[in-house]
């Protein structure tokens, strides 16, 4: 099953896909955070890759609590979920920008060039996380256990 991982930040959102294996991540788009607000776009990024879960970058504080970024990110997520056919769930995204910018400067990448990469390459380190947690793999089973109880 491909994922979807959205990076959704105040003006942009940071796009990453897996393979269809579910297995690694790739960065792959950004787009202005407007765009959410009909959830259209993220609704022609599914179709496009075929996916089968959004997984959604939950800023946490350094203490693991929600604060209003969090919200912010719940809110616009709820958006998304009222209009994909896919499931939406929630991972930890905390750091994942700054450990983007880190890896894209020892990378070489200037500061004005990662500027507009950042947010996928940050989409990309949580979702590859969350598919090394096995989070994919255990929402698919989850999802065979319902098909099979009904």
């Amino acid at each position: 099953m491909r994922v979807i991982a959205l990076d959704i930040g105040e003006r942009r959102v940071g796009v990453a896909v897996s393979d269809p294996q579910g297995a690694v991540a790739t960065p792959v788009a950004v787009f202005d955070a407007s765009l959410l607000a009909s959830a259209e776009h993220v609704r022609e990024l599914v179709s496009e890759w075929d996916a089968g879960l959004i997984v959604v970058g939950l800023p946490l504080t350094m203490r693991g609590l929600e604060g209003p970024q969090a919200e912010r990110t719940r809110e616009a997520a709820e958006r998304i979920a009222a209009f994909v056919d896919v499931p939406v769930t929630f991972y930890d995204e905390r750091l994942s920008s700054a450990e983007a910018k880190r890896a894209m400067r020892q990378a070489g990448v200037s500061e004005k060039k990662a500027r507009g990469s950042v947010d996928k390459v940050a989409a990309a380190l949580f979702l590859q996380s969350f598919l090394d947690s096995g989070g994919a793999v255990a929402f698919e089973e989850a999802r065979d256990a319902d098909a099979a109880e009904k």
